[in-house]
């Protein structure tokens, strides 16, 4: 039975009631003290609380008495226990000699155990002066685990017998402190709870819905009926299209709409790491394994993402050598980590993209046939921003609306003529480009509306970089001509600088051009420019 005692905070007020419980002969299991409080835990179980109560009262200084479920150290620890096994990772208290004192996961079990037999790792590297993380084997399952020791400080030593005011002033300041191992903390994470925290931290804010896709041409309701559809086919996928055309987005909405939505979506571009350092990303490495290498090793991204997706963007830059041993990976989702002996399997989905064309690089040996059958089970193809009727509308409205957000400026507005003019570039760069358009008119306005002539600065900036391939450009009235920019490469070989290359290309498309039009204005028009960068292209060159 418990009690709760108000009294008045008077010294030896304990005491008393100590000696007032003695005469009842009854045995006192636990006594807290607090200002004001004194909890009892008495063994007796036939005890008549209204007796106790009674002479209890009599002790002068006390106020009230009242019964208790549990004593508040008793409370606490309660809670702290519900709290630990709500936690979902394993987390053990360890003395210091190493033993387990408790745990929150199956605590039966391993309460009692030596934590050198239960992971492997001699207590000499838990008895650390900062905390370790270092990858164990716990049920068969990798773990990273997090090891904390505890530590307690006191005198090495103490002065003993008189000495002079000098000489104990001195031995105070040379005095060290002698620090005691108690113990430690070990917290386990599964490499999966990893994978999963790597995923939310590449992720942005609402990114991975479907919905993030705007767009209401033909090409993009039939691009989101097809990830609606290959979402629910855990099959490989390599999604196609020009660069800055959503691959990453497209490929997350697939993800976020399949079944291993509630695992890690990791993503990693293989074109922005050198072979070496591609390979541990992906496949992991153990201690030791090369030079440089972590003395604990570290988990691939096949292996972090377990039960999730994986998406390699630009695997069309992977070196050969990675790509057959990707091509291995892929026959049965087994894979050894670098300087590892043992074989681990990966539950993954592969979804893989690339800008570059498969049939050029296939038949110049760049990229392995088989490699390519094996991502290629599945094939989504981005349409190009040109490409999509009216959703040039949507996107700018969007991309000039979160750019002034982020930029904490107004919101400008464009005029009609600034959307049709928005509507009549290519953009070779796509989402991306038209992304960064916004941003730069948001920076650059100073008036309420942004109207075609600001439009027709900036894309006379963007008019110096060379589009590639063929594309097709509106005129002023809307009507489409395809027009091939393949005459011009009749001597590239000769071309010793992208400078030179750009400046031929300018040469050769004003020298063209101009004696049809004779107007700077008309010439830009044309070719979709300010006249004032027409004029500045032709006194250049020298074409008058």
């Amino acid at each position: 039975m418990r009690f709760e005692i108000q009294v008045l905070d008077q010294v030896g007020i304990s005491e008393k009631i100590l000696r007032e419980l003695s005469t009842l002969r009854l045995n006192i299991v636990a006594m807290e003290v607090a200002s004001g409080l004194i909890y009892l835990h008495l063994s007796s179980t036939d005890i008549n609380f209204e007796e106790l109560k009674s002479h209890l009262l009599k002790v002068s200084d006390v106020k009230a008495i009242n019964a208790i479920d549990l004593l508040p150290t008793e409370s606490r620890e309660q809670h702290l226990k519900a709290l630990l096994r709500r936690i979902p990772d394993p987390i053990f208290d360890i003395d210091s000699s190493g033993v387990i004192l408790s745990c929150n996961y199956a605590a039966h079990i391993y309460v009692g155990q030596h934590v050198e037999k239960l992971f492997n790792i001699p207590l000499e590297n838990i008895k650390q002066r900062k905390t370790i993380n270092v990858e164990v084997n716990f049920e068969d399952q990798p773990y990273l685990a997090e090891m904390t020791p505890l530590w307690s400080m006191g005198d090495s030593h103490h002065s003993q017998g008189r000495v002079s005011n000098v000489r104990e002033s001195n031995n105070r300041k040379n005095k060290a402190l002698e620090r005691g191992f108690n113990g430690a903390v070990v917290i386990l994470t599964s490499l999966n709870r990893v994978g999963q925290q790597l995923s939310q931290f590449q992720r942005n804010e609402g990114e991975g819905r479907l919905e993030n896709i705007l767009g209401s041409s033909e090409g993009i309701i039939a691009l989101k009926q097809q990830i609606h559809k290959f979402s629910v086919l855990d099959l490989p996928i390599l999604i196609s299209g020009e660069t800055g055309t959503g691959k990453e987005l497209v490929a997350r909405a697939i993800h976020s709409l399949s079944h291993r939505s509630d695992g890690p979506f990791l993503a990693i571009n293989c074109a922005s790491l050198p072979e070496q350092l591609l390979e541990s990303e992906l496949f992991g490495y153990v201690a030791g394994a090369f030079t440089g290498a972590s003395s604990q090793g570290k988990p691939g991204l096949f292996e972090l993402a377990q039960g999730g997706t994986v998406f390699l963007d630009e695997v069309a830059e992977m070196s050969v050598y990675l790509q057959a041993k990707l091509l291995r990976f892929l026959q049965d989702y087994s894979f050894r980590r670098l300087g590892a002996t043992k074989e681990s399997v990966a539950n993954v989905r592969i979804i893989s993209a690339s800008h570059q064309p498969f049939e050029t690089l296939m038949k110049s040996g760049d990229f392995r046939e088989d490699l390519f059958y094996r991502l290629n089970v599945l094939s989504v193809q981005l349409p190009a921003l040109r490409e999509r009727e009216g959703d040039i509308d949507i996107l700018s409205r969007y991309f000039l609306k979160t750019a002034a957000e982020q930029v904490n400026l107004p919101e400008p507005k464009l005029s009609q003529a600034a959307y049709e003019r928005l509507a009549q570039y290519p953009w070779p760069g796509n989402i991306r480009q038209l992304q960064n358009v916004m941003f730069r008119l948001v920076a650059l306005s100073t008036a309420g509306e942004i109207n075609a002539s600001t439009i027709e600065n900036v894309m006379g900036e963007l008019s110096a970089y060379p589009q590639a391939g063929r594309h097709q450009i509106k005129d002023s009235k809307g009507s489409q001509e395809a027009k091939s920019l393949d005459h011009y490469n009749d001597d590239w070989d000769e071309v010793d600088s992208w400078q030179q290359a750009q400046k031929n290309f300018e040469l050769k498309l004003l020298s063209a051009l101009w004696p049809e039009y004779k107007s700077t204005r008309k010439l830009a028009q044309r070719l979709q420019v300010s006249h004032n960068k027409i004029a500045m292209k032709l006194r250049e060159h020298g074409i008058s």
